[in-house]
């Protein structure tokens, strides 16, 4: 049974806080880019996702 689409918070090898996006099918389809300081970092950068996803339009390029 597929999970729920969900955020995963963890830190990497140097120590910094990154998140992904992981999909039903435990694909991994967004990730931070970039490692954060603090964790709280981390959860903002989420947050900003969140909130932007909804008003995000297609746009496609050939």
């Amino acid at each position: 049974m597929p999970s729920k689409p969900r955020f995963e918070l963890y830190t990497d090898g140097a120590g910094e806080w990154r998140w992904r996006l992981v999909a039903t099918n435990e694909e991994i389809i967004a990730t931070s880019g970039e490692g954060y300081v603090s964790k709280q970092g981390a959860k903002r950068g989420i947050e900003s996702v969140r909130q932007a996803v909804p008003k995000a339009k297609l746009q496609e390029r050939s």
